[in-house]
């Protein structure tokens, strides 16, 4: 296998929504290298990347997929990502292993959700871009207007590089050998504005060229021009046909000529200090491409593959790993050795000798690996981390248990597994309702994910809708003693606790302060008053749900000096908390999340309306291409049960939404008053 240099290295990630061609395009560009003999079909199930059983039968990707193409310049380090709002945390990992995003554009479909979430997400991660505007050869597409809309939605910097021509049969280069004629517009005119915008970001260059009006050639362009990348000052418009090649070699020769190496890409955003601190407590890390430094390098992918274990990939960006290595994870204190080093091709791992920064490659069976974790050679990189990513919060839901007595156990294998994979995957545990729930981004993410437990680990379980997460809390401040007093012959319990407790703003957690004076609960007690407010914060007093936003203050209380013990003040504290919630007129709080829903304009009225008569609220709508609409709102939680169907019956299957997590409010008194009452009801009946 072919040696590169850190300079010769390109860490590219297809990107952009579902059914935009991303797969066909990277099998594209694999043939057009001589990587493989001829490119796979999505349709027939041959592709490098969507190798996934489930993958061929869905017949579009649900995993980001790891590849390599080799020429004889560079090596393209190439990520095939999902496009699905379903999928998309496997997207959004991507972002942290690469220098450059390539979003993808269907030319019929135009700009959809997808497309605009990942210039959003990819500019704040500050990633060199550019726009593939895919399948150019299709019936009814618009190729003048498509650009006027990427450049108003995204800006006057997304120029094109190519543009189409012979009807779009092939493209005409507007950079390395601006000649020809294109399907619309000038070459020599995109020519120009490509030259204009790059020189802006050089001053020197600019004055040269504008003094003595001599011609710039691509030599002299490549250092601004990496700048203007790495500034978000140009944004390249690429236009290819991944199905019959149109563009294809033009775009593998822009990502080989014009993509940053990771010498000249923005630094990655690490920082140094612990997880959860304040800003202000963190210090900004900047590694160096240096592979003679110390190791550093993020996992930002893990597979748990049936024949090889735990599969943890990473990205190098400092330093250089080989075989037999020793390498730290996070503040781990305890090195592993790396016994196989691989490069990934899709499913195949191909073993090599070194990875270098720049390089993505991946070891195997290392449980201490997990997802966003930093590999390191040295304790003076311990605390460093990559700067965390937002990831949509999971909210659809089924509540699962075995249908075998005795393989409670396996599920619980089984979900810890699925989760190390994806981390838009989420597994809870209720106590209230003593049920599992997965929680997914949507349908399509859950039903995968059922799928693969049944045909990938053979395992049988049955699903329901689960509960709603509701919440507990308080809309007054009041006070509660409660005195624990219980003697059974020798040493007896004794414990007084007097507490105060408020509501906090809403999203303020819990708050637990000891204001005692004299030493009336010992110090070495006050946890086990801590320890009883706890367990009525996570089993409620009102409704059995969870408190949060309250601060509780132990002000006062008493002890013995023999009968006092933890479990006394554990009772005290829990009672006394009660007890002062009933007076504090508490609250049932539901879930309220922000949905957007996709949709053909034609139904907005629908839309609309329907959200309303779930007690939602629309925030704000957005004109997309193609005669759709996006509408952005609010709704509760527990109004949405069923939504996916309806959506499909009032959109004629033509509508999508996504959901997450917006913030928790009162629920309408007449529900508080029946889920009180069937707590009530069935805390009676357990004591029975």
């Amino acid at each position: 296998m072919a040696e590169y240099r850190t300079g010769q290295l390109r860490t590219v990630a297809l990107v952009g929504h579902g059914a935009s061609g991303k797969t066909t395009l990277a099998e594209a560009l694999l043939a057009r290298a001589g990587m493989v003999g001829a490119a796979g079909s999505v349709e027939r199930g041959t592709t490098v990347s969507d190798f996934d059983p489930l993958e061929k039968t869905w017949k579009h990707s649900l995993r980001s997929s790891i590849l390599h193409i080799d020429t004889p310049e560079a090596r393209i380090h190439l990520i095939d990502t999902p496009g699905f709002p379903d999928f998309i945390g496997q997207s959004i990992g991507a972002l942290d292993a690469v220098e450059t995003a390539a979003i993808v554009i269907n030319a019929q479909a135009g700009l959809e959700m997808i497309t605009t979430r990942m210039m959003e997400w990819t500019g704040k991660r500050k990633l060199c871009r550019l726009v593939v505007v895919n399948m150019i050869d299709a019936d009814n597409v618009d190729l003048p207007r498509l650009l006027g809309e990427i450049q108003q939605a995204y800006g006057k910097e997304c120029l094109p590089i190519n543009l189409p021509a012979g009807g779009g049969t092939r493209v005409v280069d507007c950079f390395f050998n601006p000649s020809g004629d294109a399907d619309f517009s000038s070459v020599a005119a995109a020519h120009q504005a490509l030259v204009d915008q790059v020189i802006e970001v050089d001053e020197e260059l600019m004055a040269k060229y504008l003094e003595q009006g001599d011609e710039i050639s691509p030599e002299q362009l490549h250092a601004p021009f990496e700048k203007a990348l790495r500034e978000s000052h140009l944004v390249p418009v690429c236009f290819v046909s991944a199905r019959t090649g149109a563009g294809v070699a033009e775009l593998l020769d822009v990502l080989v000529k014009l993509a940053p190496n990771p010498t000249e890409a923005n630094p990655p955003l690490f920082f140094k200090g612990e997880v959860g601190a304040p800003e202000e407590a963190r210090e900004e890390f900047r590694s160096e491409p240096d592979p003679d430094r110390h190791v550093l390098a993020h996992v930002f992918k893990v597979v748990v593959d049936p024949f090889v274990g735990k599969l943890g990939v990473f990205r190098v960006y400092q330093g250089t790993v080989t075989k037999d290595t020793q390498l730290l994870v996070g503040d781990g204190r305890k090195p592993f050795k790396v016994g196989h080093l691989f490069m990934l091709q899709g499913a195949k791992n191909v073993e090599i000798d070194r990875a270098i920064p720049g390089d993505i490659a991946a070891v195997a069976k290392v449980d201490e690996i997990e997802f966003d974790c930093v590999l390191h050679d040295s304790h003076d990189e311990d605390q460093i981390h990559m700067r965390p990513l937002e990831f949509p919060r999971p909210m659809h839901g089924v509540a699962i248990t075995p249908k075998k007595r005795g393989d409670e156990q396996r599920i619980s294998e089984v979900l810890h597994k699925l989760v190390t994979e994806d981390p838009t995957l989420v597994v809870e545990q209720d106590p209230h309702y003593n049920e599992t729930v997965l929680r997914a981004l949507g349908d399509l993410h859950l039903r995968s994910v059922l799928e693969r437990m049944a045909s990938q680990y053979k395992l049988e379980i049955d699903t329901r809708p689960p509960r709603i997460p509701y919440r507990e809390t308080i809309g007054a401040q009041a006070e509660a003693t409660y005195r624990h007093k219980k003697q059974t012959g020798g040493a007896g319990q004794f414990g007084e606790v007097a507490l105060r407790i408020e509501p906090l703003p809403r999203g303020g957690g819990f708050d637990f302060v000891d204001a005692t004076k004299g030493g009336v609960i010992p110090h070495n007690l006050m946890p086990a008053v801590r320890k009883g407010v706890e367990q009525v914060l996570a089993q409620g007093a009102v409704a059995g749900f969870p408190l949060q936003d309250v601060r509780v203050t132990v002000f006062d209380g008493k002890h013995h000096p023999v009968d006092s013990k933890e479990i006394a003040f554990v009772t005290a504290g829990r009672k006394a908390f009660i007890e002062a919630i009933s007076k504090a007129k508490p609250i049932i709080l539901e879930p309220i999340v922000k949905v957007e829903i996709v949709c053909p304009e034609a139904n907005t009225g629908d839309i609309t309306g329907d959200l309303s008569s779930r007690r939602g609220q629309v925030t704000g709508t957005n004109g997309l291409t193609g005669g759709a609409l996006a509408v952005s709102g609010l709704a509760p939680l527990v109004e949405l049960d069923g939504y996916a169907a309806r959506l499909k019956s009032v959109t004629g299957g033509h509508g999508a939404f996504t959901m997450e997590l917006s913030h928790y409010e009162a629920a309408p008194p007449q529900l508080q008053q029946q889920l009180a009452a069937e707590y009530e009801k069935r805390r009676k009946h357990e004591e029975d």
